[in-house]
């Protein structure tokens, strides 16, 4: 089995109105989600992450440097990351599918590269 990373990409828009009652109904999808997916032995691991931009570390001309950001579209941020166990890259993109943050923002699938 290989190992996928899905970055889930956040709409700002798609819930920043949503009631309490809405929120915890979605809180309640993902929670559902998660679930089977452990259930199946699929879900390895994931966070959220903060409501805020974090920090960049870049080579500059003085050395690494650090700044604030990354500053993406106020529309979008990354939410947070899940990694998932499958077969392939379609198994990873079904089950991705079926990810409640398919709904509410955008994911990025990724394989994991095993270096040995």
């Amino acid at each position: 089995m290989a190992t996928f990373m899905l970055v889930l990409h956040d709409r700002l828009d798609a819930v920043g109105d949503l009631s309490h009652d809405e929120m915890m109904a979605m809180i309640k999808e993902y929670t559902a989600w998660t679930e089977k997916m452990l259930a199946e032995g699929r879900f390895l691991g994931g966070e959220k992450l903060k409501d805020e931009p974090g920090r960049q570390i870049v080579a500059g001309a003085d050395g690494i440097e650090t700044h604030a950001g990354p500053f993406t579209e106020t529309h979008e941020m990354i939410g947070g990351y899940m990694t998932i166990s499958a077969a392939d890259y379609d198994e990873a993109v079904e089950i991705a599918k079926t990810c409640p943050h398919a709904k509410y923002g955008r994911i990025e699938l990724r394989e994991i590269d095993q270096i040995q």
